[in-house]
């Protein structure tokens, strides 16, 4: 399987190209205890184990009724497909540095959304994808190990360099079967963002939220419980 996700982290850095400012957010999850443990408690009680449909992941996804006032919907940026190279992370670069600016992973069962809030350039985007336990372990566990051991990398995206910077986080604790976690800061042209990731894996279905810090920790759990609720 090729995992066509890098240095972007899931499509960050197309956005942090068209940021109108700088954004600082490096709020902190307050219930992470533990990093990219294996639990072995689901987040649900029945556990499913045949992929879901991407319009089964569609309908699990959240909108504006479950995260409240002051979000609104961000439509999804047109594919890009300029010239990338990753620089001083040579783990990124075999995952494919085409990929960089934008890419998703390539299971076959996928569902996105993404919000701007309070009218700023605070983000939360949502994704939902499901195949086997194992393929989706194996794939997500290769990037997020892949971009956080490279501390400090660079990415050349048509041309325009992007420093990044990545750490490791406590993965929350206590929900799924898998966890990970981790922030990333991206600077370009004097502006820079801060973005959080965490993703966890419940059987089938892996659920990764990305954004502000703050909207990330607010909201993962809410994201969780409507991804795994059985109808």
């Amino acid at each position: 399987m090729r995992v066509r996700v890098a240095a972007t982290a899931f499509g960050i850095t197309a956005a942090l190209l068209a940021l109108p400012a700088c954004s600082t957010d490096t709020t902190g999850a307050k219930r992470q205890t533990t990093s990219s443990a294996r639990t072995g408690n689901p987040a649900n009680a029945v556990q499913k184990t045949d992929p879901l449909s991407s319009a089964a992941l569609k309908s699990r996804l959240l909108d504006r009724s479950d995260l409240g006032s002051g979000y609104l919907h961000k439509p999804e940026r047109p594919a890009q497909h300029d010239d990338v190279t990753v620089l001083g992370c040579p783990a990124l670069s075999e995952l494919g540095g085409d990929a960089a600016t934008g890419g998703t992973l390539t299971f076959p069962h996928k569902a996105k959304v993404a919000f701007t809030y309070g009218g700023s350039s605070s983000e939360i985007s949502e994704e939902l994808y499901s195949d086997s336990a194992k393929k989706l372990s194996d794939g997500i566990a290769r990037i997020f190990d892949a971009i956080t051991g490279c501390p400090t990398y660079q990415v050349v995206a048509g041309g325009t360099p992007i420093d990044v910077t990545s750490q490791k986080l406590p993965a929350p604790h206590g929900i799924g079967d898998e966890q990970w976690s981790q922030l990333l800061r991206f600077s370009v042209g004097g502006r820079s963002t801060v973005v959080k990731q965490t993703a966890i894996r419940d059987g089938s279905l892996l659920l990764i939220v990305s954004g502000s810090p703050a909207l990330v920790d607010r909201h993962l759990d809410k994201a969780l419980a409507k991804a795994t609720a059985v109808s």
